[in-house]
């Protein structure tokens, strides 16, 4: 779960515009931010630990000089927090490129081995990332050797074809090669967002800018073209020309995750709204709802992601919506504190009960996903302190049975809550009154009304079926020991080996 921005201008420097569209994906990540631009002759970089506001400044704004630039804000899903991880990363042959990527490979162990061994290339970094564009490097590489530097374009294009071809895994890419220009790719499942916008200038001339969502467009005056296809690289050479290339042949299979919680709502992703895709999420919802036969006073969202599925739920259920729950925007996100103790402590900084809209009530919370549950579980005791008489809770998507190794920062499988527990084992461990999950095939159908063209998605965190190679069950333990994903993740869905998306857990 990282954003990641490209803008290639042909008249005004590049910075502000970069530093404004990162704004607009700062919820894609918040633990680092990075930009490089280039000038033609130059590059210039700078990167830290932090939030965009936060490592950028007038006097570093004075040195990002240049036409063409990428940035990224990282949330880290491979490798440490180490500052020296933030993106982009750069190698400097051939031609000398950065990169920004959002996503996960699935086989870095192999190619770290060869890019070590065989290769030779030394690896600064434990990231992925840097992986995938040492595999790029080489491959553009192999192109010289046999058809020369004459042309740019077909070497970088092969390059692509041929990291597709070894790379598994995830992978939304922006790179940025000097002496060519800014060039955009996605992996043949087109797991991860990545779209392509145009800006016409009053002499005529193109501008063009890649980016995880849509969102970091409109804020520039771009305007969406598409999205770009799985399997596909798009090139923005330094003059301004557009060319394309569709390196492996590609099957659409988009990230269903991004639509229940990463992405915002004012986003497009693969002709899909997210806005619209949450609201069905509430129709479907609410007839499990109305079919538990609940006694429900009212119905309170947890802020903020929450909110457009909890509003549906109460207009097709009749149930009053109440704003019950108050949230401190000037606390970060529950996942990205360092420890559980911290983050457990950080619910109570993050949200507060309003006590009128509890006491001797029963209340339903409606919640975008569980994963941990302490979350969730910590709200249910706020809302019981309050004086609420039951809390019911209901959770928008299907429980998360698996982790995610497609990058989401999700924990290993033995910290899910639902991990070896039945639906009324969850219902006991989080408190609750009664306890709701959203059907896997509903929350399916949520998404593919959105564009029936959609044949699948990626589910893999709900049911399993990863659809890249090399997760392995030995890979999945090597996540397990690794610590790739100890310390994050906001409470998500949950599961049971025993759940059945149409039976309710109550308490009697």
């Amino acid at each position: 779960m990282c954003g990641i921005l490209g803008i290639a201008n042909r008249n005004e420097d590049v910075f502000a515009e970069i530093y404004d569209g990162l704004l607009m994906l700062q919820h894609r990540g918040q633990d680092a931010s990075g930009i490089v631009t280039y000038t033609g002759e130059n590059f210039r970089e700078h990167k830290a630990n932090g939030l965009v506001k936060d490592v950028f400044n007038a006097q570093v704004a004075k040195n990002l000089t240049g036409k063409i630039g990428i940035g990224h804000v990282r949330y880290p899903t491979a490798g440490s927090l180490s500052a020296a991880e933030a993106q982009p990363f750069f190698v400097n042959a051939p031609y000398g490129i950065y990169l920004v990527h959002n996503g996960n490979i699935t086989n870095t162990t192999e190619q770290r081995e060869k890019i070590t061994g065989k290769y030779s290339r030394h690896l600064r970094t434990t990231s992925d990332s840097e992986i995938l564009l040492n595999v790029l490097a080489d491959k553009i590489s192999d192109s010289i050797k046999v058809n020369g530097t004459g042309d740019p374009k077909r070497n970088l294009f092969a390059g692509v074809k041929m990291t597709m071809e070894r790379i598994q895994g995830a992978y939304s890419v922006i790179t940025l090669i000097a002496g060519v220009g800014m060039m955009a790719f996605r992996d043949p499942h087109g797991i991860r967002p990545l779209s392509i916008a145009q800006r016409t200038n009053d002499d005529g001339s193109n501008e063009y800018a890649f980016a995880s969502e849509d969102v970091a467009f409109g804020i520039n005056g771009f305007e969406k073209l598409r999205d770009v296809n799985p399997g596909e690289a798009v090139l923005v050479d330094l003059e301004g020309n557009l060319h394309t290339f569709q390196a492996v042949e590609g099957k659409l299979t988009p990230c269903i995750f991004e639509y229940v919680y990463l992405a915002r709502p004012d986003s497009m992703l693969d002709g899909i709204s997210v806005y619209k895709t949450q609201l069905r999420m509430g129709q479907t919802l609410a007839k499990q709802i109305q079919d538990a036969d609940l006694e429900i006073d009212s119905i309170i969202p947890v802020p903020d992601s929450a909110r457009p599925v909890a509003l549906e739920v109460a207009n097709a259920t009749g149930i009053r919506y109440r704003e019950g729950l108050v949230k401190n925007r000037y606390v970060g996100r529950t996942f990205i504190m360092p420890g559980q103790a911290e983050r457990q402590k950080s619910v109570r900084r993050k949200l507060n009960a309003i006590p009128l809209e509890m006491k001797g009530l029963n209340i339903l919370l409606i919640d975008d996903s569980i994963v941990r549950g302490n979350t969730i579980k910590k709200i249910v005791e706020m809302c019981r302190a309050a004086g609420a008489n039951k809390v019911y809770v209901a959770s928008a998507s299907p429980p998360v049975k698996f982790p995610n190794v497609y990058g989401i920062d999700m924990p290993t499988k033995h910290e899910l809550v639902a991990d070896r527990r039945s639906l009324e084992e969850i219902r006991i461990e989080l408190g609750a009154d009664a306890l709701i999950y959203q059907r896997l095939e509903d929350l399916i159908w949520a998404a593919k009304e959105g564009n029936k063209d959609i044949e699948q998605f990626d589910c893999s965190c709900f049911d399993g079926d990863y659809l890249t190679g090399s997760v392995s069950d030995e890979y999945l333990a090597t996540l397990e020991t690794t610590g790739r994903v100890s310390n994050k993740i906001k409470d998500m869905p949950t599961a049971g080996d025993s759940w059945n998306g149409s039976k309710l857990a109550t308490s009697g």
